[in-house]
């Protein structure tokens, strides 16, 4: 109590406004030191503080792989990034090409089809006029024949029975004949597409 009674007077003396108590006697000093400046001057000028001592080699060397292996981690972070970037992009990719085939594959059975259809609506057509051809009489089929594109008379030559063609090659003009059975060997002797 009496310290902070000579505190006050202290303070009084001076002519300082008397604030709160500084407790304890380090406390009183410090206010004492710090209000009896004068104002606007400087504070008094602190000692240096004394530069560290330098880390013994031991801790650097701890230090510097701990940093290498800091480096190390941040590059096989961002390595592990790109390569999980780079399997997103290569799973989106697979994806889409799955798609791809898959629409491909069904493209190519639906032309598959088609072109069986087409195959088999012009096998149709062709059976449809050799039967013509089979029914009509001998010599009237081989006035008809003599005067047919080469190409179409193979067509139906080739898929006539020959019992049937044999009387009708019989009743065409000679050379007509010739020619056909040439371009029959030919067509026979063709790959199956």
């Amino acid at each position: 109590m009496a310290l902070l009674l000579a505190a006050k007077l202290h303070g009084l003396v001076l002519g300082l406004p008397a604030t709160a108590p500084q407790v304890g006697l380090v406390g009183t000093a410090h206010a004492v030191s710090t209000e009896t400046r004068p104002a606007g001057a400087m504070p008094p000028p602190t000692a240096p503080a004394a530069a560290p001592d330098p880390p013994p080699p031991e801790q650097q060397a701890e230090r510097a792989v701990l940093e290498g292996l800091r480096a190390r981690r941040i590059e096989l972070d961002t390595r592990e990034q790109a390569v999980a970037a780079r399997e997103m992009v290569l799973a989106a990719t697979e994806r889409r090409l799955g798609q791809r085939i898959e629409e491909l594959t069904v493209l190519q059975q639906r032309l598959a089809a088609a072109d069986q259809a087409r195959t088999e609506r012009e096998e149709a057509g062709w059976r449809q006029m050799v039967k013509l051809y089979e029914g009509m009489r001998p010599r009237d089929a081989a006035a008809i024949f003599d005067d047919l594109d080469m190409p179409v008379l193979v067509q139906l030559v080739d898929r006539m029975r020959e019992a049937k063609a044999a009387p009708v090659l019989g009743a065409m003009r000679p050379e007509r004949a010739r020619l056909l059975t040439a371009e029959l060997a030919r067509h026979r002797a063709r790959p199956a597409d």
